[in-house]
């Protein structure tokens, strides 16, 4: 069997995606799975094994140029190359008009969420086959119950991301060991304080000489990043870095706190000791997968403590030795 699964944008909605694609790994292993995504994050796609291929989609781009005739050409070239792939069926996770209509391109069925169950209740109208999913659940799990169903098996009981980052990308000689703070986030109300970050960098590097790293993603960001290393010569402020590069920094720290953004998500499908720092969000709806090793704090109008943050890395660091020492007996 041959599919290609539809789930474009956003980062975080591509890695709440992981665990259904490892999940068709594992009981499916006959499915040649295919994977049509936005071009800004194909590279999250590209972290998990079974996908066999990664086809872009430039919409973003492309409804900018809608007048270009190189806009529809490209369109063409797109929707031919899904065509010759001759895919049994596709799976269109999203939900969304923006993601139905694409799923069509390929000419082959396409199945998706029942109206009650998309975010947008229209795209299931260009499904061949629609199936119910209870919305308000989480959506690692939303997307795992689809896949079971489209796929006609039961879910498996344990959950994994299934992520790894290509050997041949990795960083010219980190400081190890090294801790990453991401601090950056799309508004500023979901920002933790400067004082916080400084106060929990300077602990990490104190009780364990940790260096730690803080990436960036425009100019904004590095501003804010080289005024939290100012004056803590164990705080790097990172390179420019692509997703690829950004995956291979977080897969080889020792701990990852970060505040609601994607790369917090992605350190989560990386298995990573973590905390997510909550100011103005819910983390029951947008939170990381909690488990021994990975935990949230805060939420709506909360400004966690620099000490209660420390000690949650701490607890999630032990539990990751406390695993690896398992894993070695």
């Amino acid at each position: 069997m041959k599919a290609l699964l539809v789930r474009l944008s956003s980062m975080g909605d591509l890695i709440h995606t992981l665990p259904a694609v490892s999940d068709l790994a594992r009981v499916r292993p006959d499915v040649e799975l295919h994977w049509l995504c936005e071009e800004g994050f194909a590279d999250i796609a590209r972290l998990h094994p079974f996908v066999r291929k990664v086809h872009i989609l430039s919409w973003r781009r492309w409804r900018k140029e809608l007048a270009k005739r190189a806009t529809w050409q490209a369109i063409g070239r797109l929707k031919s190359s899904l065509r010759q792939e001759r895919f049994d069926f596709v799976l269109d996770s999203q939900g969304l008009l923006k993601s139905a209509l694409p799923a069509r391109m390929a000419g082959v069925p396409v199945k998706g969420l029942d109206k009650r169950s998309a975010r947008e209740g229209l795209a299931a109208f260009f499904y061949t086959q629609t199936f119910f999913v209870q919305k308000g659940q989480d959506a690692v799990l939303r997307n795992r119950l689809l896949f079971a169903q489209a796929f006609a098996y039961e879910m498996p009981s344990e959950m994994s991301f299934g992520a790894l980052v290509p050997e041949n990308i990795r960083l010219s000689n980190p400081n190890h060991p090294y801790c990453v703070v991401l601090h950056a986030t799309s508004r500023d109300s979901k920002l933790w304080r400067q004082g916080n970050w400084r106060e929990l960098m300077t602990k990490l590097h104190e009780s364990g000489g940790y260096t730690v790293y803080l990436p960036w993603g425009n100019a904004q960001e590095l501003a804010r990043a080289q005024e939290l290393a100012d004056g803590l010569p164990y705080v790097r402020v990172c390179e420019k870095m692509n997703l690829l590069q950004a995956a291979a920094l977080l897969d080889g720290a020792q701990c990852v706190a970060g505040v609601d953004t994607g790369l917090l998500h992605l350190a989560n499908a990386l298995d990573k000791p973590l905390v997510g720092i909550y100011t103005d969000t819910d983390p029951q709806k947008t939170g990381v997968q909690q488990s021994a090793k990975a935990r949230n704090i805060g939420g709506v109008g909360q400004m966690p403590e620099t000490e209660e943050v420390y000690r949650l890395l701490l607890e999630c660091m032990a539990a990751q030795q406390t695993g690896c020492q398992g894993e070695e007996k």
